[in-house]
């Protein structure tokens, strides 16, 4: 499967966000990550629909919302609204996921689910067949420029596994830690989606970081 490269805004230069998703589609991104986090699911706060839906109108690039939120369920339509083309939730909300594929599914977009690094990806295998995604958090949610973990490896390889083993197409993110070094040993995993955010804004040649992850 092709390397395709999500930029997280949640290390882009807020001052400059026009200029900055601006250059990650000129530095060859395929798409842009979009965090969500309420606080609640996890202990920290970033940005929300009246974001998004400004920064919608200056980026033609598909925008892959995850949700590291207590009830997606009341936010999705407004994430669809706003100009999501994706989004994931997390497996560990109470939720019955089922429920929240449905709604997403409803509005025209593609679904995904996430896991911590403590989820088994094992629980998410009686879901894969409704999934277009399933996002492997390489590091703790809630802050960006942690450190990769390297235990997590083993659940992508997992992952990637069943999903052939049940002959899916199944785009399987990472997000955490994702630059130079990690990049070949996810993709070698079986990660064909990967997330950065440090690694791509704070470079001084984007489209140089941005193939240095697809090689």
């Amino acid at each position: 499967m092709d390397t395709k490269i999500s930029a997280s805004i949640l290390s882009a230069d807020f001052g400059n966000l026009e200029s900055e998703l601006n250059r990650a589609e000129a530095a060859g991104c395929d798409m842009i990550h979009f965090d969500v986090m309420d606080g609640h699911f996890v202990p920290n706060l970033s940005y929300g629909v009246p974001v998004l839906k400004s920064i919608r109108r200056c980026c033609s690039l598909p925008f892959d919302v995850h949700l590291m939120i207590t009830d997606p369920l009341d936010f999705i339509d407004a994430f669809a609204d706003t100009g999501a083309d994706h989004i994931t939730f997390h497996q560990e909300i109470k939720a019955d996921p089922n429920e929240v594929i449905r709604k997403i599914r409803s509005r025209g977009l593609t679904a995904g689910i996430s896991v911590k690094p403590k989820t088994p990806v094992e629980a998410v295998f009686p879901l894969l067949d409704k999934l277009d995604m399933v996002l492997i958090m390489t590091v703790e949610p809630g802050f960006g420029g942690q450190g990769f973990i390297p235990e997590t490896l083993d659940k992508i390889s997992l992952l990637r596994s069943e999903a052939n083993r049940r002959g899916l197409g199944l785009d399987i993110e990472v997000d955490g830690g994702i630059g130079f070094n990690t990049s070949p040993k996810v993709r070698n995993a079986g990660a064909n989606v990967l997330v950065s955010g440090s690694y791509l804004f704070k470079a001084d040649d984007m489209a140089a970081a941005v193939a240095s992850m697809k090689r």
